[in-house]
């Protein structure tokens, strides 16, 4: 005897195939990696940059900025994927250790949001920097 309907005749392997958290947690596991290899140079160069102008006043380093787009361009990339990686950490926290099912969406989605607004604001001060406004 089967356990399933007669209108389907689908085996319960075939109807659970593409399902679950298989597919997502496989995408969402190659974004952390990639994110995280990605933050080893973009970090390398940073902490270079950040230890090559210390001492300098807010002229100098906005000066630098200016005068260099692949700075510019690398600070652009560098918060950008941290924020990134960052949202997609945390989501994986709140995933695995809230409970409640509301919760767990209304901490996933304000995640998101503050994200997304750091990374904006970031990205909106280098580039208000580099272009003079």
């Amino acid at each position: 005897m089967t356990t399933h309907s007669a209108k389907n005749l689908r085996s319960p392997l075939s109807e659970a195939r593409g399902l679950g958290s298989s597919k997502y947690g496989t995408e969402h596991w190659w974004h952390q990696r990639l994110t995280a290899i990605a933050l080893v140079p973009l970090t390398i160069w940073f902490v270079i940059a950040v230890i090559s102008h210390l001492g300098a006043d807010h002229a100098q380093f906005t000066a630098w900025l200016k005068g260099s787009p692949l700075s510019a361009i690398l600070l652009i990339l560098t918060a950008g994927v941290t924020f990134h990686h960052a949202q997609g950490g945390m989501q994986v926290v709140i995933e695995d250790y809230v409970h409640v099912e509301w919760q767990k969406l209304a901490g996933i989605i304000a995640v998101k949001f503050l994200c997304y607004a750091l990374a904006a604001a970031c990205i909106f001060a280098v580039l208000k920097i580099s272009f003079g406004a």
